[in-house]
């Protein structure tokens, strides 16, 4: 089997400028965990998911447990938590949406996509 067998053909995008109330809104109705981003030219850009969603500060869930770094300075100032800072807080899927994303193309092998998934 090939990923063309088994992926959704219709799929529900979202821009980058979309606010974070309007995407939780959309996922919910549709009954979607997740869509990609997209650019106004139509370039995938990252995705959007129930992860990216769930440390907001709105829901108190916005500070994750983390090991403490030798400096609260360095911890403060660390790119690490600048982004997560930004995550937690953000207004539109671009400050929260996950940019590294992996794909496959149509006919890429089952087992693969289920590795990549794994």
């Amino acid at each position: 089997m090939r990923a063309m067998d088994v992926m959704t053909t219709d799929v529900i995008t979202v821009s980058p400028d979309m606010t974070v109330q309007d995407v939780t809104k959309l996922l919910a109705e549709k009954g979607i965990s997740g869509a990609p981003v997209c650019d106004a030219n139509g370039n995938l850009v990252g995705i959007v998911s129930e992860g990216d969603l769930l440390h907001r500060a709105e829901i108190g869930t916005a500070y994750r447990h983390r090991v403490r770094r030798r400096s609260w300075w360095l911890d403060h100032f660390a790119s690490e938590a600048a982004r997560e800072y930004i995550k937690s807080h953000g207004r539109r899927v671009a400050d929260i949406m996950t940019r590294d994303v992996v794909t496959v193309v149509e006919d890429t092998d089952l087992g693969n996509v289920a590795a990549l998934l794994d």
